[in-house]
């Protein structure tokens, strides 16, 4: 019975280790890529770049478990990946034409800003991750 168990351990630490490695590398190219610095205004107490970020992290890891329950090998979950990380870092820049100055909004710590393209990275992610499925 424990062979069972064991038998699809290798399956799951390569997609959970690929998946971590996507997640790592979308949280440092995000941070570089936006104005603001998030892991700074995080050690400077700024709730409004937690925020974001953590809704950003959320909004890319949503597609991203889609790809892992629907990708039909590891390569293929690799490339939704990739995918999914794209339109993460597009939504970002997007919202930057709606509110020009959103980097220096979230770097003063306004929430509303932070809230604002959290909630939005996240339904961007859950319309992402539905889009997966068909």
């Amino acid at each position: 019975m424990l062979n069972q168990y064991l038998a699809g351990l290798p399956a799951f630490l390569a997609y959970f280790s690929v998946s971590a490695l996507l997640l790592v590398t979308f949280g440092f190219v995000y941070s570089k890529l936006t104005p603001h610095h998030e892991f700074e205004l995080i050690k400077a107490n700024k709730s409004a770049g937690a925020v974001a970020f953590g809704g950003s992290l959320l909004g890319f890891v949503l597609p991203l478990l889609s790809a892992i329950s629907n990708s039909v090998s590891l390569l293929d979950c690799l490339l939704w990946g990739v995918v999914a990380f794209a339109i993460q870092i597009l939504t970002f820049f997007c919202l930057r034409l709606f509110i020009s100055d959103l980097g220096q909004r979230i770097a003063k710590d306004e929430m509303a800003s932070g809230v604002f393209v959290a909630f939005t990275s996240v339904a961007v992610g859950a319309l992402n991750a539905a889009s997966m499925t068909s």
